[in-house]
């Protein structure tokens, strides 16, 4: 297939483009590029690509040197007339769209980002799969859609109407709008609710590269929740797996459907919903003593009080993906801190000589 790729400078884009483009598929991906935090690591994933930051300008697709089936293009998503002037062009049969304001703390900091990405963006890239008639919209959600809700483990029928964050109100939105384009326009929509996802060229925001960072630096670590949180850690490598999977198979009807009796998973459209998660919580202060060991390094702790818009725990029931892809992510938490491990001490040190 052609399929659109978005966030391709981004953590999780970053390692897609190698695994579809090894599937055969034909990419064309797609990062703004932004100042969320420092751009030095978008463009450090970019050339690991082949991609030359200075040949990147707007709006103008450049191919990879590294793979001949990959080309990219800085554009953002809310400029809605150039993504549909690409999507008019390029014509693709499927789109993976994960590209999004993510973050927490900038849900404080600046709101409105979320909904320029989550909300303006998202619709951007839904209008241009409605008029050029895309056979698959993939897209990411979070395990944030859940939020006050203590049903563990999380299922997709699961109730979702009390969002903690407006980053998880935003995911919970795109959910909403893409289920109006599966029933409107029969778009194929399927949403991936991603949980704690983790692995080596991740953002500098996310709990491995800030304890990382810290505890290299002899800093401490804030442990929310007084270290009495769980979280669902997903490794990278099982969320692109579980994409080349889901890219292949477009959403269809639920012939059992009731809608007098509806489940959020699926629909009479077109439209599925599918936790992808290890299903196997780590308490936070067992992951800090597991990460000791894979940095070498012992941590300072400083236990302080849940953060607001956080949950305590988050726990994902994967059956439905195991039924209907016959796969479960895998990774053990200790193989995917190692492997995050020999990466950032690698990147770290290269970081630490170009200063």
């Amino acid at each position: 297939m052609k399929i659109l790729l978005t966030g391709t400078a981004g953590f999780i884009g970053f390692h897609a483009v190698a695994a579809l483009v090894a599937d055969g598929h034909e990419v064309v991906g797609l990062d703004v590029i932004n100042d969320y935090y420092a751009p030095q690591l978008k463009y450090d994933r970019l050339s690991q690509h082949g991609l030359c930051r200075t040949e990147i300008e707007y709006a103008k697709p450049i191919q990879s040197k590294v793979f001949d089936a990959y080309r990219f293009v800085q554009l953002a998503l809310e400029d809605t007339d150039a993504v549909r002037k690409l999507m008019q062009q390029e014509r693709f049969d499927a789109v993976v769209h994960l590209a999004a304001q993510a973050g927490l703390k900038n849900c404080f900091d600046n709101p409105g980002t979320y909904i320029t990405s989550n909300m303006t963006g998202f619709f951007s890239i839904l209008e241009g799969c409605r008029l050029t008639n895309v056979g698959h919209f993939v897209f990411a959600s979070s395990s944030s859609v859940y939020g006050l809700n203590e049903s563990i483990p999380f299922s997709e029928d699961t109730d979702t109407s009390h969002p903690a964050s407006l980053y998880g109100a935003s995911k919970k939105a795109n959910e909403v709008m893409a289920h109006s384009y599966a029933h409107l326009f029969g778009l194929p929509c399927t949403a991936t609710r991603f949980f704690t996802v983790y692995g080596p060229w991740g953002r500098p925001d996310m709990v491995c590269s800030k304890f990382a960072t810290a505890m290299l630096t002899n800093q401490p670590i804030r442990l929310h929740g007084e270290g009495k949180m769980w979280r669902d850690f997903t490794y990278v490598g099982d969320i692109v797996e579980t994409l080349r999977r889901i890219v292949k198979k477009p959403a269809q009807p639920n012939p059992d459907w009731q809608s007098h009796n509806p489940k959020a998973s699926s629909s009479s459209a077109p439209f599925r919903v599918y936790n992808v998660g290890c299903s196997a919580p780590v308490l936070m202060t067992d992951f800090v003593t597991i990460f000791e060991e894979m940095l070498g390094k012992k941590a300072i702790i400083d236990l302080v009080p849940v953060q607001a818009g956080e949950i305590s725990v988050n726990h994902a029931d994967v059956s439905a993906l195991r039924r209907d892809f016959d796969y479960t992510p895998n990774t053990n938490i200790r193989e995917g801190l190692r492997n995050f491990a020999d990466w950032f001490l690698v990147y770290n040190a290269q970081n630490s000589k170009r200063k």
